[in-house]
């Protein structure tokens, strides 16, 4: 409002800070001397999913099956245990000699690459995000 301008008690007035950008560009993390290890021991046509951000950091977990199932149930393959997590949340299929990431229904979505996504292949470095968790897809540099 500027001065020249009347007061008007019904108007609505915000005060504060201007709002923080969801989309601020984080630098990628990159992967330790172990991971890189660990990411070419893999057999080929698997891949692993390297917690980057949010509860265990650092946690790795292997796609190596047709369909890995990720949630917050305590039979899913990967579990992930927190309440931004849907209890079937997505599912990692193996397709193509990489993977798919499909969403299944989950309330707060999976996004890869900061875009919300329904099912996307998958590509080296990619950042899948389930809930509070940040990982990277690694998948095996050896050819099947």
């Amino acid at each position: 409002m500027s001065d020249n301008q009347p007061f008007d008690p019904t108007a609505t007035s915000i005060f504060g800070l201007a709002p923080v950008a969801d989309d601020v560009e984080e630098a990628p993390v990159a992967l330790s001397a172990r991971d890189r290890e660990a990411v070419e021991a893999l057999p080929a046509g698997s891949a692993l999913l390297i917690v980057q951000r949010g509860p265990n950091t650092g946690a790795r977990f292997l796609l190596d099956p047709e369909v890995t199932n990720a949630g917050r149930s305590p039979k899913a393959d990967i579990f992930l245990d927190d309440v931004t997590v849907s209890r079937k949340h997505c599912q990692f299929i193996a397709s193509n000699g990489g993977h798919v990431v499909r969403d299944s229904g989950s309330l707060n979505g999976t996004y890869v690459n900061r875009e919300r996504v329904d099912s996307i292949e998958l590509h080296a470095g990619d950042e899948v995000q389930i809930g509070k968790y940040r990982l990277t897809y690694q998948p095996s540099t050896k050819q099947a």
